[in-house]
């Protein structure tokens, strides 16, 4: 199995797309940290970089690598490998080139110009970003057979999580602004690992208030610490669940 992990990864390595992805990171994450004026701001700024463009990366990437490892994988599953080792193996081949990529193109920059609890605080949650979305990219792939569909889901994922749900959330605070509906906003922002790796990251800036009314209220219903420990079981829990999942339906699956 070490072998086909060291396999797909430096297949994944050497790709271009992968490699673009680290450039794009490393000059976007360079321009911030030296345009920025303070740390809080620049580790703001790679934050919005972070929940942006590697969820983005984590879903496509791995859904049409998949897609186009359809015979390498078949051919692996004529050989005497167990379906759950083989499938481990390609998440996590996939999975380090991304992390390897966001590591060398926003961890190490960041770590030369952020402080060292900044710099730890955003990396984390980036490499939990990119395994999320990748566990949900081969969740994707399993569950749609047809190529255009599984990318086209995966873009709509993205946008859901980006974009949709936040803006679910405002829509019902401002809807329901005369009943109390901290709890069911809590849950909804729990329920979005983008969130979750935001929360994280902004109280560590002891700027929760840039988040608003969500960012707020999760910190006070919450607390710094009870807040840290939930949203990182949280994300623990997106990032096994939907793997677990995939491999069920992957090792049930007759390709």
């Amino acid at each position: 199995m070490n072998k086909i992990v060291k396999l797909i990864a430096l297949d994944n390595l050497r790709g271009r797309v992968v490699i673009l992805y680290f450039l794009m990171l490393a000059v976007m994450t360079l321009t911030s940290v030296l345009l920025q004026d303070n740390a809080s701001k620049a580790t703001l700024t790679l934050l919005n970089i972070t929940l942006f463009i590697v969820p983005l990366m984590s879903l496509c990437y791995p859904v049409i690598y998949l897609y186009n490892s359809h015979e390498f994988l078949v051919m692996l599953l004529s050989q005497p490998l167990q379906r759950s080792s083989l499938w481990r193996s390609f998440y996590y081949g996939v999975s380090g080139g991304l992390l390897t990529a966001f590591l060398l193109g926003t961890g190490l920059p960041a770590l030369f110009f952020l402080p060292l609890r900044l710099c730890a605080m955003l990396v984390a949650a980036g490499c939990a970003i990119t395994l999320t979305f990748t566990s949900l990219a081969f969740l994707l792939a399993m569950l749609t057979t047809d190529k255009a569909r599984g990318i086209g889901a995966a873009i709509l994922l993205w946008l859901l999580f980006t974009m949709i749900w936040d803006s679910v959330c405002l829509y019902m605070l401002f809807l329901l602004d005369e009943w109390p509906i901290e709890q069911p906003i809590m849950a909804l922002l729990m329920l979005n690992p983008l969130d979750l790796a935001r929360f994280q990251v902004i109280l560590q800036t002891d700027a929760a208030a840039m988040m608003g009314y969500s960012g707020a209220a999760f910190k006070d219903f919450l607390g710094a610490s009870g807040g840290m420990a939930v949203s990182a079981l949280l994300l623990l829990g997106w990032i096994v669940l939907p793997f677990l999942l995939s491999a069920r339906h992957f090792s049930k699956e007759d390709l």
